[in-house]
């Protein structure tokens, strides 16, 4: 076993994950294997098995990194002042749309890790709800109608690319998208200068990313 030890075991452990959270994303638990997984991060399936124990181990490990991950993006957007810095929102574009897709993809597997953030995403609508005053006699219903409108923009997104004609795994499609949800939001959630701020960040994505 010590054979299959990397020099650095944090610097592979997070090559596992992150390989593993692509091939998930992309696959879904199901279709993605050790192996293949191993072969991806560029390590043995021993060394995996050693630092996770098991697929569903990595699965539940992966699901708790990606939900902290788009926590902390969306606590520096919205608390921390970045939405008025395009760059930031720029360059965590890639990975804040790989982890949407992933945490998507868990949802649709039946990850309990993920089911519980759905349901504090739930939570987190129904305060936001309440704290800003919005007209309505339900304030939870409410905040999972938005939770789950968003999610099902990802549902159906072989839908969406057929009738806009777009591709919504490529970066055009992901910025039309963004821009019509800004637009959504502008009218109940979002400031005229939050929407601008958000707006100016996709334009810039569009025109920052290789082309596809």
């Amino acid at each position: 076993m010590c054979s299959e030890r990397a020099p650095d075991d944090l610097t592979a452990r997070a090559r596992i994950r992150d390989a593993a959270i692509r091939l998930f994303a992309d696959r879904g638990i199901a279709g993605a294997s050790v192996r293949d997984i191993a072969q991806a991060a560029g390590v043995s399936s021993g060394l995996l098995r050693h630092h996770f124990g098991s697929k569903e181990a990595l699965r539940d490990y992966c699901d708790v990194y990606a939900k902290d991950r788009t926590d902390q993006f969306r606590e520096e957007v919205f608390a921390g002042g970045k939405m008025t810095d395009p760059g930031f929102l720029v360059s965590h574009s890639p990975e804040m749309r790989l982890l949407q897709r992933y945490l998507v993809q868990s949802i649709k597997d039946g990850s309990p890790a993920a089911s519980a953030m759905f349901d504090k995403m739930v939570d987190l609508g129904e305060e936001w709800t309440i704290k800003t005053g919005v007209a309505t006699r339900d304030p939870r219903a409410y905040g999972a109608a938005i939770c789950a409108m968003q999610l099902g923009l990802f549902l159906f997104a072989d839908q969406l690319s057929r009738v806009l004609d777009v591709d919504l795994g490529s970066t055009e499609g992901y910025v039309r998208l963004n821009h019509a949800l800004i637009d959504v939001a502008a009218t109940t959630m979002l400031s005229p200068e939050q929407a601008g701020y958000l707006h100016e960040a996709m334009d810039r994505v569009l025109d920052t990313s290789p082309k596809e």
